[in-house]
């Protein structure tokens, strides 16, 4: 007999297969859990494979965290080239007879390591005006978007061919990065054009692709009855948070809003605005934040609650 997914609760992550939308992936799951308490936590467009994190049940709460938390990349790229997409899924709009050497290309990506200003791509689902601009861009439209902060944390050029003029770069990069758009740009530095012909998510914040599964493994475990078992707790999506084990009577004010003090709150961190995981008997609760009390002293206050 085929599981539904009643009472299932936990981050699923999924190896996106290519061709796939992220919203693709969750519309496929729903299908396959019998449920529509399904969201992911970052999106990757249908080019892209890798680390692709859903969230079932109340977990659902926690798909923002996700979508804020660095992601690292293998990325590979054709420099002469220029696509309206910035991939090579796109309309070719530009190319260049010039060359680039090993050498030129590895001090161009070394220069794009730290923060930066990116202007994101026309083929993106950022909204301006109120209008995503993938919407704008396929009625031929372009306007003008504001740079956005980024920081690209590691880059590294892993292989380059000078005779076909491609190689792979991996990176991690902070929330809001367009990988193809970094690509794009590099073509810039190195005073030709650039496309983006591959990419795998391989790491998203602290999972990796290896802990990842596919609709097949998925399919498996929802007709033996065994989701579950495939499903991480979401405190995981938290691992350098400390951790504060509730007394009873701290649990109890917790569950109706109120404020836990110190005493109630085994570990609790001693600084204003200290986000920590809130556990009680070993069960994950939810995100406490830490603030200042009117009449002095610090007490716990519900920051994200994942009952």
């Amino acid at each position: 007999m085929s599981a539904t997914a009643d009472g299932l609760n936990g981050i699923l992550l999924m190896d996106k297969p290519q061709g796939f939308t992220s919203h693709d992936v969750v519309a496929k799951l729903r299908g396959i859990l019998r449920t529509r308490r399904i969201g992911h936590g970052g999106t990757l467009d249908p080019l892209a494979t890798g680390v692709l994190p859903v969230f079932v049940g109340g977990a659902t709460r926690a798909a923002d965290f996700a979508a804020s938390q660095d992601k690292e990349y293998v990325a590979g790229f054709l420099l002469g080239r220029a696509t309206d997409t910035q991939d090579v899924t796109g309309e070719t709009i530009s190319e260049a007879q010039a060359r680039a050497s090993l050498a030129q290309v590895r001090e161009a990506v070394s220069a794009f390591l730290g923060p930066q200003k990116q202007v994101p791509p026309m083929y993106s689902a950022v909204k301006i005006g109120g209008k995503k601009l993938y919407d704008l861009a396929r009625q031929g439209k372009e306007v003008e978007r504001p740079a956005r902060d980024i920081t690209v944390r590691e880059i590294t050029l892993i292989s380059f061919d000078e005779a076909a003029q491609t190689g792979t770069l991996r990176m991690t990069v902070s929330k809001g990065t367009y990988v193809r758009t970094l690509v794009n740009d590099l073509g810039g530095a190195l005073g030709t054009y650039a496309c983006m012909t591959s990419l795998q998510r391989t790491r998203a914040g602290a999972y990796a692709l290896e802990s990842c599964v596919g609709f097949d493994q998925v399919e498996r475990a929802a007709q033996d009855g065994g989701v579950q078992s495939l499903l991480l707790p979401v405190d995981g999506l938290f691992p350098t948070l400390p951790a504060v084990a509730l007394t009873d009577e701290g649990e109890e004010r917790i569950s109706r809003g109120a404020v836990v003090f110190p005493r109630q709150a085994r570990g609790m961190p001693e600084e204003e605005g200290a986000l920590c995981r809130v556990y009680h008997a070993g069960r994950f609760l939810m995100l406490g934040q830490v603030r200042t009390l009117e009449k002095g002293g610090l007490g716990l206050f519900v920051y994200k609650n994942f009952r």
